[in-house]
């Protein structure tokens, strides 16, 4: 079985192709590229090194967000395409827990992060069980504070992976102390073949047509229009 996995959440852009449990490809870069003209183009180029056409794909794997809400759309408005056409299903996988997968052995709780700007980021929290990640802590959008004071009601150490973290590193040293670890380089990057591993041990196939990103939180724009909203509210 032949699994195509996608990540364009942000601004690292990866995609996997695994043939029955094993590698055959991935290309991740995190240079600021539009993934818009990017992603098909890096999709075309994998299959080709790997021999193999669109139809020889079963099934797809997405990064279904939180994120750049121009990032998540792009992936997820390809793999629906992809998918759709080929008939074939589609997985959707939360971009923090593909993070989180780049640590799967760490003997604590594993939060990855991706910012949010404004001193707030997305994250979850997840524990490596029995061969799976566990959710600790529910993927959403926090300020860093609402997130350290979460973290500070766990013992365990805690491993911040995403190349994020180093906008965010000396606060969470500060709150956390030597509870803080900071994943080396190579693990903060996402991966499309962790998307790939995740959708594996789902049992859930993502229905097609239903299928849109999970962003954690309201676009700027529809939060000033609720704002204004409530204020005329008031008024009334």
């Amino acid at each position: 079985m032949i699994w195509l996995g996608i990540d364009t959440a942000n601004t690292p852009i990866s995609v996997a192709l695994v043939k029955d449990g094993e590698l055959l490809i991935e290309g991740t870069s995190a240079m600021a590229i539009n993934h818009s003209l990017r992603a098909m183009p890096a999709i075309e180029e994998l299959l080709e090194q790997a021999g193999l056409v669109p139809a020889d794909i079963d099934a797809i794997a997405v990064s279904e967000g939180p994120g750049s809400y121009t990032g998540v759309r792009i992936g997820v408005t390809i793999a629906k395409t992809l998918a759709w056409t080929l008939g074939k299903p589609l997985v959707g996988v939360s971009t923090l827990k593909a993070l989180a997968a780049n640590a799967l052995f760490f003997n604590g709780l594993v939060c990855p992060i991706v910012d949010a700007r404004r001193d707030n980021v997305y994250a979850g929290v997840y524990q490596f069980d029995a061969g799976k990640l566990t959710e600790v802590i529910e993927d959403g959008h926090y300020s860093l504070e609402e997130l350290v004071h979460l973290l500070e009601q766990h013992s365990s150490p805690i491993l911040f992976v995403g190349k994020d973290i180093a906008m965010h590193e000396q606060k969470l040293i500060e709150q956390l102390g030597q509870r803080a670890v900071l994943a080396p380089l190579q693990f903060n990057l996402p991966r499309a073949s962790s998307l790939i591993y995740i959708a594996l041990q789902s049992e859930a196939e993502t229905d097609i047509h239903a299928f849109v990103p999970e962003y954690r939180r309201i676009a700027e724009a529809e939060a000033n229009w609720l704002k204004e909203q409530g204020k005329d509210n008031d008024r009334g």
